[in-house]
């Protein structure tokens, strides 16, 4: 695969670059079964690679930070940040994050997680989190109502966040940080920035990218897609692949360009 041209600027100044990248059907497929999701055979070296080629890389996800570390090791160079900012493996908080407004929130999404699973409908399930849970109806696609009804009513009682995803909604701590928060940070100073991402979590990347973008930083948005993808993700992107393998191609494409 030829690296496009929007990545020329990364390519030229790795050192002083910053990379981003969803784990989630961009590194990993999208399955039935989230707790069954692994990266793509080759991702953990590869990441080693970026890591010790690109200034700034970061895995930003949904998924807890001890998941990212459980299934991506602890690659050199590479900052693991998991739900959607909140925290970061190795450090008591996520990048943006006060770790004593985390305390307040624990015993808060604990008790909605335990409503959540006596009140689910057959078919629905909650995927707990250090820091909040997600539920899935990909089994049962005809109760997207109620866990869309379940997610309003405890926004609206308790000011926490609720995060659309593929047959899923995250709900998380009312705490202002997300993928973009944490661009916005990470990739403050850098020459050049990249995000990859597939789903609608990812369009807050995609937008402070475009902020950077305006203010003159090279910027490139990677939209990762698939049968299901939402169509807001090619539409905010620059560059367009298809599925993990996709993205998988391009980023050891954008490794070889980097050594050569």
């Amino acid at each position: 695969m030829l690296v496009p041209g929007a990545l020329e600027p990364l390519c030229a100044s790795p050192g002083s670059s910053a990379l981003f990248l969803d784990f989630d059907g961009t590194l990993s497929p999208i399955v039935a079964d989230p707790a069954l999701a692994r990266p793509l055979d080759g991702v953990p070296g590869l990441l080693n690679e970026l890591g010790a080629r690109i200034g700034v890389v970061a895995v930003v996800s949904g998924r807890p930070a001890a998941f990212l570390s459980e299934h991506l090791g602890r690659p050199t160079g590479v900052r693991l940040i998991g739900l959607y900012g909140l925290e970061e493996v190795g450090e008591p908080a996520g990048p943006t994050v006060d770790p004593g407004s985390l305390a307040r929130w624990r015993p808060v999404m604990v008790d909605l997680a335990d409503m959540a699973e006596r009140g689910a409908p057959a078919g629905v399930s909650v995927e707990r989190k250090p820091l909040g849970f997600t539920l899935h109806f990909r089994n049962a696609p005809e109760e997207e109502g109620w866990v869309a009804r379940f997610a309003d009513e405890q926004r609206e009682r308790t000011g926490l966040v609720v995060q659309p995803g593929r047959m899923a909604v995250e709900l998380r701590p009312g705490i202002e940080t997300d993928k973009g928060t944490v661009v916005r940070s990470l990739a403050a100073g850098s020459t050049a920035a990249c995000c990859f991402g597939d789903d609608l979590g990812d369009l807050a990347a995609f937008d402070a990218l475009a902020e950077l973008g305006a203010a003159g930083m090279p910027v490139v948005r990677v939209a990762v897609t698939d049968g299901e993808s939402p169509v807001a993700v090619a539409e905010g992107a620059d560059v367009v692949v298809v599925g993990p393998e996709g993205a998988l191609e391009l980023l050891v494409a954008l490794v070889g360009a980097i050594r050569g």
